[in-house]
């Protein structure tokens, strides 16, 4: 586990305000011993699925499909997954949505008492036991600032609930930034997406809060 002190993170967060994606990635992997860039094909992600894996081609890819999502979120994956030539590491609900769907009648809404317990099911317990079997060190994210109130209060380098390292290289840049790489790279991107468990774009789904 990579241990940095809060005046190392102070420091190194000021440091990368400056720094491009790839100077970032480049200094992350050369610290850890097994990096994971986590996935779930939302808008924008084959920027960091790109930036991570043309530096570190085999670096294994989470991704926790919640089932949920739209039939555009699957191609687009499918698309991104064969063009990348990337390591993924499938993880999926233990449930079924049948099971859920006669359990749940569907999906809760946000402020039911189910919500939590179908949060979990489909969301939390799947990115856990994907944790405990991948061991990472590090963790690449998409976080950028901008997209809640918790992700404006971290930084390019911040820690996760259960003490690893999260880094999130694209930090600072913003949509139109990400469309220009995506261009430059002949990038795909997909904004028909859905994620069950947040309802609101700006509202956190418990992985990272």
């Amino acid at each position: 586990m990579i241990k940095l002190s809060e005046n190392e993170l102070k420091e190194l967060n000021e440091q990368f305000r400056e720094a491009s994606p790839a100077e970032i990635i480049r200094w992350a992997v050369s610290n850890a011993e097994r990096p994971v860039v986590t996935t779930n094909f939302r808008p924008f992600e084959a920027a960091i699925l790109h930036a991570v894996s043309k530096i570190e081609p085999e670096i294994k890819v989470i991704w926790c499909d919640t089932g949920y999502n739209t039939p555009q979120t699957y191609k687009h994956a499918t698309q991104v997954i064969d063009q990348l030539e990337l390591n993924v590491k499938l993880y999926t609900p233990k449930q079924t949505a049948a099971y859920r769907d006669a359990l749940f009648g569907g999906i809760p809404e946000v402020n039911s008492s189910q919500h939590e317990e179908f949060t979990r099911q489909v969301k939390l317990e799947p990115f856990q036991r994907a944790m405990e079997q991948q061991k990472p060190d590090l963790w690449f994210t998409n976080l950028r600032k901008g997209q809640t109130a918790f992700r404006d209060s971290i930084g390019v380098l911040s820690y996760s609930k259960d003490g690893k390292l999260k880094v999130s290289p694209f930090y600072y840049w913003s949509d139109e930034q990400l469309d220009a790489y995506l261009e430059e790279n002949t990038l795909p991107n997909e904004f028909k997406y859905f994620d069950p468990t947040k309802v609101l774009s700006n509202r956190e789904c418990g992985l990272h809060a």
